[in-house]
């Protein structure tokens, strides 16, 4: 039984969601989902979640994006990407290098974004695209993102008229939206801008590096090795702290019964989240909270050794 995250390296054109539909063809397993979504239009990075790993989804930390991107000026589209309708041009602009790193350098930081109509986030219950496809345009609340960095990946120059602008690197946190990051700096440029094209390099810890194409998941199906490329549970939560579960212990956590947490409640603090780890392998997550005056670890999610893969 499979049991971990795949890393996929998705390619332009295809949504999240089909790529989750291919791999569980593939694998033939029904659980499996994404961590987060990535526009048709990108490529890179698309981290899915298999078999019992997709409960441990709330607990990853992918706080923390990068994604390379280019930028194309003087044009804006609807959906702020290259792939939308285009409904301002402006074919006299002249954009300098001082004048993009200005406008980089001011977009570093705590920010707030409005999101864009040609997105997932819900209002009332329903997606905001589907709103836009009927060509309404909601009141949405603007969201807090941060963006760590935010410079160029390649030569700069001069950008006369409608055109590609540079290449960028930007990281950012969960939630931001590029596509609306191009379209705002268009719009101080004063010319217009939207995205041309996106790659997500890296999303938390899981790295293109980590990354397999569909063609290579499907080729190690038929070689029987698929597993051998499964990002195990406890190393996707290499962020939160290890308590270490004697037998008795682990019996008692994955029949759902919490245990007392003795000197580690003290080191952890109340409300924190720790993997509980039986004989190297990830066995409960755990919550540290109080009762009665003592303090116990309760958990949250069990992983009993049978539904280990």
């Amino acid at each position: 039984m499979l049991n971990g995250f795949l890393v996929i390296k998705k390619e332009p054109g295809c949504t999240s969601h089909q790529v989750v539909a291919r791999l569980r063809r593939l694998l033939g397993e029904e659980r499996i989902g994404h961590t987060g979504t990535l526009d048709p239009m990108a490529r890179g990075v698309l981290v899915t979640a298999v078999g019992q790993a997709t409960r441990i989804i709330p607990y990853l930390d992918e706080e923390r994006k990068l994604y390379r991107g280019r930028l194309v000026l003087g044009v804006v589209t609807d959906t702020q990407d290259i792939t939308g309708r285009i409904i301002a041009q402006d074919r006299e602009t002249r954009v300098l290098q001082e004048e993009l790193a200005a406008v980089f350098q001011g977009k570093t930081g705590v920010q707030e974004q409005l999101p864009p109509m040609f997105s997932a986030v819900k209002v009332e219950g329903q997606p905001l695209y589907k709103q836009a496809r009927r060509g309404q345009e909601l009141p949405r609340k603007k969201r807090r993102i941060h963006i760590y960095r935010l410079e160029f990946s390649g030569p700069v120059k001069p950008v006369y008229g409608f055109q590609e602008g540079p290449e960028f690197l930007v990281e950012c946190s969960k939630g931001t939206y590029v596509r609306t990051l191009c379209h705002d700096i268009g719009r101080e440029l004063g010319c217009g801008a939207c995205l041309g094209e996106l790659e997500r390099l890296a999303s938390g810890p899981f790295t293109l590096e980590d990354a397999w194409s569909l063609a290579e998941i499907a080729a190690a199906v038929e070689e029987g090795t698929v597993a051998e490329k499964i990002i195990p549970p406890l190393q996707a939560l290499a962020h939160l702290p290890r308590l270490e579960l004697d037998a008795e212990a682990a019996a008692r956590v994955e029949h759902g019964n919490m245990i007392p947490a003795g000197r580690e409640g003290a080191i952890y603090g109340r409300g924190k989240i720790v993997a509980g780890v039986a004989g190297g392998r990830l066995a409960a997550i755990l919550k540290l909270t109080a009762r009665g005056g003592k303090e116990f670890f309760q958990p949250v999610r069990v992983f009993p050794r049978k539904a280990d893969g």
